[in-house]
């Protein structure tokens, strides 16, 4: 049977312990874990391993022996309670040793778990789950996270009172972000928020969102949009003193101009443009001041000012790199006058 969607999170929040398995393949390895970590908890508790009722079998391991997941499913345990047999990254080659052991499974055996990479429409091991009256096949597709998962995941962190903006800021990060990368900045919120009844607001995600390249260049790219030109000089060499080359500035820069053309052209508004962008937090309002004051005809010849200064740095050109980048920029700040 296959899940999809809503109906695939809620399954695997909470799955049914008398079915006989569950195979969950996709290409991203992180949010694969992630929710086979999430199954096989609500499956045997906290303890459950602790308590050796979890068996895992690598994919490697089962080539070699065949029978060891049917041994698993029918073992018995010295505590009681719900067992798990997981295997981790199978292929199709392990259709015929799976199959076998759901073929064999009977209530109170163990639950097998399975997770695998990509697969194909026609994968065998695919098929198998699919079309099995007791077990369910859940395929991961590397789309953003749904609202409802996002507040699932809030709740678990612990954070129950959260400001809309905050909320939108938290949709922006979820689809920036991957999967194990935005869980764990929810914990780093959630500590960040303990004993705090104030409601989590957009400055507070903007403080705990992962620290990149981009804000080090920010300083100086918001210095080009707002048209501050004597400013570029200093942080272009502090820049430059920190080993950032000319071309990485050239790119957060593209980056950063495509973003406000997307809010100057979006036709629901700038403020709607902005969040397609994926821009967040404090950055927010000062793009949106910037999108409004640059208008889509100059961003597009920005963007493609920009271009052309990123074809240069990255042909054989013998012109100093930086200069260039520099020379590009203040142009650019200048261009409002």
């Amino acid at each position: 049977m296959i899940l999809k969607g809503i109906e695939a999170s809620r399954y695997f929040a909470k799955p049914d312990p008398t079915k006989a398995g569950l195979l969950i393949a996709g290409a991203d390895a992180m949010r694969v874990a992630l929710k086979r970590q999430e199954v096989i908890a609500a499956l045997i508790g906290p303890e459950g391993e602790g308590e050796m009722r979890l068996t895992r079998i690598q994919g490697a391991e089962l080539r070699k022996d065949g029978a060891a997941l049917l041994d698993a499913i029918k073992a018995v345990g010295f505590f009681p309670g719900p067992r798990v047999a997981f295997v981790e990254d199978a292929t199709d080659t392990l259709a015929p040793a799976i199959g076998s052991a759901l073929k064999d499974w009977k209530p109170g055996d163990a639950t097998i778990v399975v997770t695998a990479g990509n697969l194909t429409a026609k994968s065998a091991l695919k098929t198998l789950f699919e079309k099995h009256t007791q077990a369910f096949c859940a395929i991961l597709y590397d789309d953003p996270p749904t609202r409802e998962e996002i507040e699932d995941a809030l709740k678990k962190a612990g954070l129950a009172s959260i400001d809309r903006e905050a909320m939108a800021d938290l949709t922006t990060l979820a689809r920036a972000l991957d999967p194990g990368d935005f869980r764990q900045t929810l914990e780093k919120i959630a500590l960040y928020k303990h004993g705090d009844p104030t409601p989590l607001t957009p400055a507070d995600v903007a403080a705990m969102a992962p620290a990149t390249l981009e804000a080090e260049v920010d300083d100086l790219l918001h210095a080009v949009a707002d048209g501050r030109a004597p400013a570029i000089g200093l942080l272009m060499r502090r820049l430059e003193g920190q080993g950032v080359l000319p071309v990485t500035i050239c790119i957060q820069a593209l980056r950063h101009f495509k973003a406000l053309h997307i809010a100057a052209s979006d036709p629901a508004g700038i403020a709607s443009g902005l969040q397609k962008a994926r821009v967040f937090g404090p950055r927010r309002d000062q793009m949106q001041r910037q999108a409004q004051a640059w208008g889509m005809r100059l961003l597009e010849r920005a963007v493609s000012d920009l271009l052309e200064t990123d074809l240069t740095l990255r042909s054989a050109s013998r012109a100093p790199g930086m200069a260039l980048m520099e020379r590009a920029l203040i142009r650019l700040a200048m261009t409002r006058r």
